[in-house]
């Protein structure tokens, strides 16, 4: 009897698990091909936009703009001699899923979501000294790094050329967008 209720309860927990794996968010990036006030074509995908998809801006700023105590999510390139070089920095409202990962699955790419503990100017860029529980990282920022603010964002900004970045549930509805201005 016991050991049938153990397999009961295994073949319970494997099937939520597989409904829990199945209903994860879809996450897509790319440039807009075209918007039609309701469905996103992305990356060869038809995404629909809903009444409750969340739409964010990345606004440009300077990076003089960004100072200690503010919380950034920082796109880096690791180096070969270990070295974090940021392409992308974005000023978040508030802080989002704090820490130090690889990006994109890829060794030689991180992002950190921290907060700006202090900058210093290099003779590569502006290097930030960024914290986060249970750990620091030093990120170097060239002049050319794309810095930017998330502000609460419109359909109006999904525009052909704009680049991407979204999840979307099963239902091919975007969760959350966050749309860039296109690219000159």
């Amino acid at each position: 009897m016991a050991s049938s209720l153990r397999t009961s309860c295994l073949i319970l927990g494997l099937l939520a698990l597989g409904v829990a794996q199945a209903q994860a968010p879809t996450r897509v990036r790319g440039t807009i091909e075209g918007f039609d006030g309701t469905v996103l074509s992305v990356a060869g995908q038809k995404i629909r936009v809903g009444e409750k998809t969340e739409i964010v801006y990345t606004q440009p700023v300077t990076l003089a703009e960004i100072k200690p105590g503010d919380f950034l999510g920082v796109t880096s390139v690791k180096h070969a001699d270990g070295k974090l070089v940021a392409y992308e920095v974005r000023r978040f409202p508030k802080p989002l899923n704090p820490g130090h990962r690889p990006f994109d699955g890829r060794d030689d790419q991180t992002m950190t979501n921290a907060t700006v503990g202090a900058t210093v100017q290099s003779a590569s860029g502006r290097e930030l000294t960024m914290t986060y529980e249970g750990g620091t990282q030093k990120i170097t920022v060239p002049p050319e790094a794309s810095v930017s603010t998330l502000v609460p964002g419109t359909r109006a900004q999904l525009v052909p050329g704009a680049p991407v970045n979204l999840t979307m549930g099963e239902d091919r509805v975007a969760l959350r967008i966050q749309v860039s201005p296109p690219k000159k």
